[in-house]
């Protein structure tokens, strides 16, 4: 695809700072080429900070994949297509070197799916979201954060956006540019705080472990159905009819790579199992349904309530039983007492009681009981800087603020 008229190479005013505190006004470019992206990470390889996001479509599409790529240094911003640069050569083994520092914000999806679709993993970065966190801040969205740190209003038009469509308007790319070409002035500003109030080795360490992210194997959809909301209202024939429904709507959304609900809805593919259609009238008179969709997809639905409907009964799904933990008073009192410990750890620290120690955590602690701090770092989910900025206190309550 030629460079769209829609969106030419052209600049566009922009707030941006430099090392030195400089304000400079970034270029925008548009890449479609592999010869354009091999000129790109030439030029912008050399920069110590960038600001990097991509842009999926898993609302409108089945299949996770990056449809744009944007990267921004201090004075210049390129949004690139992946589809016309296919497999984005060259970036992989930037991102796994250590001489630039990847700012994202809330970079967790975009990591995993740089993983999953190219094998890309990033050896440094900062994530402004996770900054914001630690710094208390009222809101952590990258909107808010740029309104209150810049001024800057974003356009929300563009959140839900079909990102796998082409040509994509100006107004489109001029929004994905905006979710990076301010990052590495976010990102001074909020290392800065950071630095200020000593939580910077914090963000440091969670930015750390963020880079080590894997893409999470879906269940199979052969238990993923136990899962729908309204299941266990249906008997054990009925589930056998969900399961079917629920692998057929799996295997033409990954058909036609269209999202999941675009093909039918949860409620509906309850609905079906437990009216059980056998004819294309009870089929069109489910809500959720539709004349359009039961004449379209109707053979293909009401197949699939008849390969649950001869199921043989020894073969039906059935919930499993959850499994009973033996109570365990002692482990419940160290909990609570870390709960109540926390709390006030939190109110002192000006951050939410989960950020400051997940629950998770303070069960870890309560089954290892660890004696002091070596055991205590080696104790599952716990950071370095835990054990370094209240470890002592942490020990100190889970064994009653005794010292026993």
């Amino acid at each position: 695809m030629a460079a769209s008229p829609e969106f030419p190479t052209r600049d566009h005013p922009v707030l941006a700072t430099t090392s030195s505190g400089r304000v400079t006004e970034p270029s925008v470019e548009l890449v479609e080429s592999r010869e354009s992206f091999a000129r790109l990470i030439h030029r912008l390889g050399v920069e110590a900070i960038i600001g990097i996001d991509t842009e999926a479509a898993s609302f409108h599409r089945y299949h996770d994949r990056v449809y744009l790529l944007q990267l921004s240094s201090r004075d210049h911003t390129a949004v690139v297509d992946p589809i016309l640069v296919p497999g984005l050569p060259g970036l992989g083994d930037w991102l796994r070197a250590d001489a630039t520092e990847f700012v994202f914000h809330d970079g967790d999806y975009d990591m995993r799916l740089l993983r999953h679709e190219f094998g890309f993993r990033v050896a440094r970065l900062f994530d402004t979201r996770i900054a914001a966190q630690f710094l208390g801040e009222p809101g952590i969205g990258l909107a808010a954060l740029l309104e209150k740190h810049f001024g800057v209003s974003t356009d929300k038009r563009f959140q839900r956006a079909d990102w796998s469509l082409r040509p994509l308007s100006m107004a489109m790319l001029e929004y994905a540019a905006t979710d990076t070409k301010y990052l590495p002035a976010l990102r001074d500003v909020l290392r800065g705080e950071l630095e200020h109030i000593g939580r910077l080795a914090w963000v440091e360490e969670e930015c750390e472990l963020l880079t080590a992210v894997e893409w999470a194997p879906e269940e199979p959809p052969a238990r993923a159905f136990l899962r729908l909301k309204g299941a266990r209202a249906l008997d054990r024939r009925g589930l056998a009819i969900l399961r079917e429904l629920f692998v057929w709507r799996e295997e033409t959304a990954a058909r036609l790579d269209r999202a999941l609900f675009r093909v039918m809805s949860n409620e509906t593919l309850v609905a079906i199992a437990g009216s059980r259609p056998r004819s294309p009238d009870a089929l069109d008179r489910i809500r959720g349904v539709g004349r359009d969709t039961a004449g379209r997809r109707g053979g293909e639905l009401l197949a699939a309530v008849e390969r649950g409907l001869v199921v043989p009964d020894s073969e039906l799904p059935r919930f499993e039983r959850p499994i009973r933990f033996k109570p365990d008073p002692e482990f419940e009192t160290v909990v609570a007492r870390l709960k109540a410990w926390r709390t006030g750890l939190a109110e002192q620290l000006k951050l939410p009681p989960g950020l400051v120690a997940p629950n998770a955590l303070l069960e870890s602690v309560a089954r290892q009981r660890p004696v002091d701090l070596d055991q205590l770092a080696a104790t599952s989910g716990v950071r370095r800087w835990q054990v370094t900025t209240f470890g002592a206190e942490l020990l100190k309550a889970a064994r009653g603020g005794d010292g026993a």
